[in-house]
């Protein structure tokens, strides 16, 4: 019989989300829940925020053990970001939708209305889930740099960036990953990055991928510099040939008779590497060890105190013991000599 385990990615892009913002558009991000019982929900992740947007194309995936067997209640909040803190408390809500795994899983790719508190329409604004089931560790580091970039402010340079998209099974873009914004720059090198390959490919080196290169505006109408299509079988080849690609700009090539490009771009690596993961290094012979650290200052409290985390409670436990506790069950299985060292610090030795 099959496994009924596997992982699965999230893709999620909204549309024409609640304007909060007075002089701009939305900054919209999406946090992903999942229910632990009842009403009980805990918060598992969160896509980047994507400045002046109402129709966001996250670039940040959420990845998930799909369990067949169980019923995996899910629900998605869109917020419009207004400051740094990570509390969402006090960011404007721009609406939420409830699913399970399996409704998306079974979908593949579902649409659907988002909602307000009081389960009315947030507008006309959507929410778009799109999952694959992931079959492939393997990542690719990638270097990239540009060369030459059109300018496309008045006052000052282009502030570049990049977008890497793959193509799904109906000829569609998807975002596989976003660099960093390069300020007031024609000639950029972004930070090395990389891209899980079935994210970009589907662990197929020939399928189709697109690069596309904007210029940044704090408005959201980010300019086009250029685009081209490739793959990853050729991206790995110019890494190692120094091959330039040169980005397109079709409306502009189509108005300008000796239109050549709107700049190149050189990637300097393209590496496939594998992602290792936790059960890798277990069964790889990695051992872990369980050390304790008690602090028995008196900033805790008196141990009498049943407020203190150092209580000397009647049923023999307290915080400590059952944090301890807790975790050493779990460790416990991956420690060879099941010898658990503990320290205490802060105390005031008896003479």
């Amino acid at each position: 019989m099959a496994d009924c385990v596997s992982k699965v990615e999230l893709s999620i892009s909204c549309e024409n989300l609640l304007d909060k913002d007075v002089f701009s558009k939305s900054d919209p991000l999406c946090s992903l829940l999942l229910n632990t019982g009842g009403n009980q929900w805990v918060e598992i992740g969160r896509t980047e925020m994507v400045k002046n947007c109402l129709d966001p194309k996250f670039s940040k995936k959420f990845l998930l053990d799909y369990y067949f067997e169980q019923v995996q209640k899910l629900k998605f909040g869109v917020y419009d970001i207004d400051n740094e803190t990570f509390d969402l408390g006090d960011d404007d809500f721009l609406g939420e939708f409830e699913c399970t795994l399996g409704q998306i899983v079974s979908s593949k790719k579902l649409m659907r209305p988002l909602l307000l508190k009081n389960g009315k329409p947030a507008g006309k604004g959507t929410i778009t889930i799109f999952a694959e089931e992931v079959k492939d560790n393997r990542m690719i580091n990638f270097e990239v740099e540009a060369r030459k970039l059109d300018n496309k402010d008045f006052f000052g340079k282009s502030d570049p960036y990049l977008e890497f998209y793959k193509q799904t099974d109906d000829g569609k873009w998807q975002m596989a990953h976003r660099t960093e914004v390069i300020k007031n720059n024609l000639n950029p090198t972004w930070r090395p990055f990389k891209i899980p390959l079935h994210s970009l490919c589907n662990a197929d080196l020939q399928k189709p991928v697109k690069v596309d290169c904007y210029d940044y505006d704090d408005d959201g109408s980010h300019d086009l510099i250029g685009s081209f299509e490739t793959n990853v079988e050729k991206l790995q080849e110019a890494s190692q040939n120094s091959t330039e690609f040169e980005c397109v700009n079709v409306k502009k090539k189509e108005k300008k008779k000796n239109y050549k490009n709107s700049g190149t771009l050189r990637v300097k690596l393209c590496q496939i590497v594998k992602e290792y993961t936790f059960l890798d290094f277990i069964m790889g012979g990695c051992q872990l060890n369980f050390t304790v650290g008690v602090d028995f200052t008196g900033s805790n409290g008196d141990p009498r105190s049943p407020d203190s985390l150092h209580h000397i409670s009647p049923n023999g436990l307290n915080e400590y013991l059952m944090a301890i506790w807790s975790v050493g069950m779990v460790v416990q299985d991956y420690d060879s000599d099941k010898l658990f060292p503990a320290f205490g610090f802060g105390a005031q030795i008896p003479p």
